[in-house]
């Protein structure tokens, strides 16, 4: 039978001293999927990269990819997988051929002139890679990192934030190619802190909260972990918010006087949306628009972990 899972982690734990890190971590990746691993700062994220790509040993616990036990088979490991890291590992001095190249040297790879100008093709670098690095923006810069991880062909890719200071459109770019990179087969696993990210790319995610695995699903399923729903009223005028505000309050409310908004949470049955309708209507306030909303990755990134303690960091 065919082993379907690129990774296997179970029981994990990690201390430093007194501090534990991570305690029974346990997870799994499907192979050519896109895992999107969650977490405020100091949650344990990049503790498990160090440990799955071998960085790092667990305390306790058992980690596998691609068929390797992360602490029997070390080297196995490191050949079937690449990582690129919060900041592109390029060298500014060399052209952006240049660095293809090294990296083809210290993996001891034969005959990559051609894989390199595929490479530079499909990352759109063409161009540019005759050029120092020290030329490159931010996103091409990115982009030449990651291409100089898939060279030799990695089976997992581990990403640890990969558009951390991209501007959007450089974002949308480097979106299209994580797709494109699962759809070729290759299992991508990546830790971000904009939940959209992972809302867009993954097909499984995990949030890791006190260095425990506290929910886990794809995007739609941790959506439906939420009962309630949003109703947002927009108004003409400001007496108006607060007459509405006023007569909802034993709702949960939140009001935007800059743009005359009014958002609330109810438990997304029809009957409390009459009830809120039926009130408004009865004291004659009337809305320019009307939205019903469902509950999104960040309501329930902020559900799980706590709100007070996810606006002590980003992700």
């Amino acid at each position: 039978m065919l082993q379907s899972k690129a990774i296997s982690v179970s029981g994990l734990k990690k201390s430093y001293k007194d501090l534990k890190v991570l305690e029974d971590v346990s997870f799994s990746v499907q192979k050519g999927s896109i895992f999107a691993l969650l977490g405020s700062n100091g949650a344990g994220k990049t503790t498990v990269i160090r440990i799955l790509t071998t960085l790092l040993k667990p305390d306790a616990g058992y980690a596998q990819v691609c068929g390797f036990n992360v602490l029997e088979r070390p080297e196995q490991v490191r050949e079937a997988i690449s990582l690129t890291g919060q900041y592109a590992a390029v060298d500014d001095i060399l052209t952006g051929r240049e660095n293809m190249q090294m990296i083809g040297k210290l993996r001891h790879l034969n005959d990559v002139a051609g894989k390199i100008n595929e490479l530079l093709l499909r990352f759109a670098l063409t161009e540019a890679a005759d050029r120092h690095v020290a030329t490159y923006s931010g996103g091409m810069r990115r982009r030449l990192d990651l291409a100089m991880s898939l060279l030799g062909s990695p089976s997992v890719v581990f990403l640890d934030e990969p558009t951390t200071g991209l501007d959007p459109q450089a974002r949308t770019a480097m979106w299209k190619i994580i797709k494109e990179l699962a759809q070729s087969g290759v299992t991508v696993f990546l830790t971000t802190q904009y939940l959209e990210e992972a809302d867009v790319l993954a097909d499984y995610i995990a949030i890791l909260h006190h260095g425990k695995i506290v929910a886990q699903g794809s995007a739609d399923q941790l959506k439906k972990m939420l009962p309630h729903g949003h109703i947002e009223l927009r108004f003409r005028h400001e007496n108006e918010i607060t007459l509405a505000g006023e007569l909802l309050s034993e709702y949960n409310i939140s009001l935007d006087r800059e743009t005359l908004t009014l958002n609330i949470v109810t438990d997304g049955s029809v009957r409390q949306m009459m009830d809120i309708l039926v009130r408004l209507e009865q004291a004659g306030i009337s809305a320019t628009e009307f939205m019903q909303k469902s509950p999104t990755l960040d309501d329930v990134f902020l559900s799980v972990i706590g709100e007070d303690h996810a606006k002590e960091g980003t992700l």
